[in-house]
């Protein structure tokens, strides 16, 4: 599928599923609200009257009853549930657009042994045991106790975080973990809430006694529902925040968030009649949550003690060979047709003024380069970071200090870009090892051009199985690609240079690029 196709996709679906989900939300806020607000009748009033009130909006009055049962039903009954079904329905079209069409690099870091299929399959399995173990608590005696209940609840939101990040890029732990609770919400909806509706209508319409138990249980399922409102809305628009989602305890920040937007919710219910217990425990969670996050509290991913005085030459062949692919005028990465935030990194001022961003996504955490696509190492992250600390001057001089490889396996020439590549005892060896570190995560381990980078890449890595290209290129040519990079042969710059190596490493690298021929 084209990027132009699926951007229009994302763009429909994510527009319905946002609009949908306003609507939900705020059927949710309003009834809510309206239970909490409901006063006894001021005068008596036929049939088992809740609690009635009176509203003002767009120039008119209001009158609300609440009932627990109908004596007759009435001509238009209208129902609260489309709006959870749509905001489900586009949620899940969603993940199929993002994640099942939007590449391995949504999903998986450039190095996970996890295939897309297997990391789709666990994303949606999620869903579902997510699901399916939460209704079978509701049957356990915890669901008697909200207080119980809601302890529990969030110890398996923190535990289920803590257990992806294991599995998934950071960003999308927390849209699984979001899209795990929505998936929970809209099942009560279809499978209890309005279950419980149309059996009262039933009995309703049938003349018999209506069993307010279904009502009672609609009700605790539906406050469920409102207390996961802004848990479920921050981890939807958690992507925007690296300094939350890709922190070194992400699984502690979501539950930390998770008890503040619970607290708010209660209190915003609430308000002055909210317990000093949840004023307190709101309160403490948010500093906390700030606490943990604030720039003084996090260490880089990397350390930058000892970096030396980094020259822009390398800091820009860093940016250039790691990120221009996605944030460019014109990426080359087929999965954008615009710069990610628009964030452009293509010229000398750009990356200056975006060096508080890189810092945020590439040095104080591993949010960048998406899923690792490009293979940026810690010391060109160490060497990002000095750079910036050391005041990110496109002035300052010096040549490149970096070989940049995605993995270098190996020794480099000195920090100082003095001294040529030493001789390794066993050039077949390094190069058999240079390639599986270096290569495969585009080549495929095959040379097939079939990488678990590749689906990411525009142009797509050589096949080397070619015979076509095999018989028009010279040695010559191989060898000038592997040393300078796909630029200096003509092709895509998204293949580095490897200036590191040794001439008998390269000599053995072309043999193996010539042994796929056959």
């Amino acid at each position: 599928m084209s990027a132009h196709i699926q951007e229009w996709l994302n763009v429909l679906v994510r527009l319905s599923h946002v609009v949908a989900a306003i609507m939900w939300v705020g059927d949710s806020f309003l009834f809510m609200w309206l239970d909490s607000s409901l006063s006894k009748p001021e005068t008596p009033r036929e049939g088992e009257v809740v609690g009635e009130l009176w509203m003002a909006h767009s120039g008119g009055f209001y009158e609300v009853v609440k009932r627990k049962s109908l004596a007759a039903l009435p001509r238009d009954l209208f129902f609260f549930k489309w709006e959870s079904y749509t905001t489900w329905i586009t949620g899940f079209l969603l993940l199929v657009v993002v994640y099942a069409l939007g590449g391995r690099a949504m999903l998986l870091d450039a190095s996970s042994p996890i295939s897309q299929s297997t990391a789709v399959a666990i994303c949606l399995g999620g869903l579902a045991v997510a699901t399916g173990f939460y209704h079978l608590l509701c049957k356990t005696p915890l669901i008697r106790s909200m207080k119980a209940f809601g302890v529990l609840g969030l110890g398996l939101i923190v535990a289920s975080a803590y257990g992806l990040s294991h599995v998934f890029t950071p960003r999308a732990v927390f849209l699984e973990v979001g899209a795990m609770l929505g998936t929970i919400m809209a099942s009560n909806v279809f499978f209890v809430i309005i279950s419980a509706q149309k059996h009262m209508l039933r009995a309703t319409a049938a003349g018999t006694p209506v069993d307010t138990s279904y009502g009672a249980r609609a009700k605790q399922r539906s406050t469920h529902n409102h207390y996961l409102t802004l848990p479920v809305l921050f981890t939807m628009l958690s992507n925007h925040f690296a300094g939350l989602y890709a922190h070194r305890f992400a699984w502690a920040v979501l539950g930390l968030v998770v008890v503040f937007a619970v607290g708010l919710k209660y209190v915003m219910n609430f308000r002055r009649r909210t317990p000093a217990w949840v004023w307190a425990g709101t309160a403490v969670a948010f500093v906390a949550v700030t606490a943990l996050t604030r720039p003084g509290a996090a260490k880089p991913v990397v350390s930058l003690d000892d970096v030396p005085t980094v020259s822009f030459a390398t800091t820009k062949a860093i940016v250039e060979t790691r990120c221009v692919t996605c944030h460019a005028e014109h990426p080359t990465n087929p999965s954008f047709v615009a710069a990610p935030k628009g964030v452009m990194l293509d010229t000398p001022e750009r990356i200056a003024s975006h060096a508080a961003e890189v810092r945020q996504q590439a040095v104080m955490t591993r949010a960048m380069p998406l899923g690792n696509l490009t293979g940026i190492t810690d010391d060109e992250r160490r060497y990002l970071g000095g750079w910036i600390e050391q005041g990110a001057h496109v002035d300052a001089e010096g040549p490149v200090q970096l070989s940049l490889g995605p993995s270098p396996v190996v020794p480099k020439a000195s920090s100082s870009g003095s001294g040529p590549p030493k001789a390794p005892a066993d050039p077949a060896l390094a190069a058999k090892t240079a390639f599986t570190e270096r290569c495969v995560m585009c080549h495929g381990p095959n040379g097939k051009g079939d990488g678990q980078a590749a689906s990411n890449l525009n142009p797509k890595p050589r096949n080397y199985h070619d015979v076509k290209w095999q018989d028009a290129t010279s040695d010559a040519e191989i060898t000038l690609a592997i040393a300078q990079g796909g630029g200096a042969v003509g092709k895509s710059a998204s293949m580095p240079g490897n200036p590191d190596l040794h001439a008998s490493v390269i000599i053995e690298l072309v043999k193996i690029v010539r042994g796929f021929k056959n």
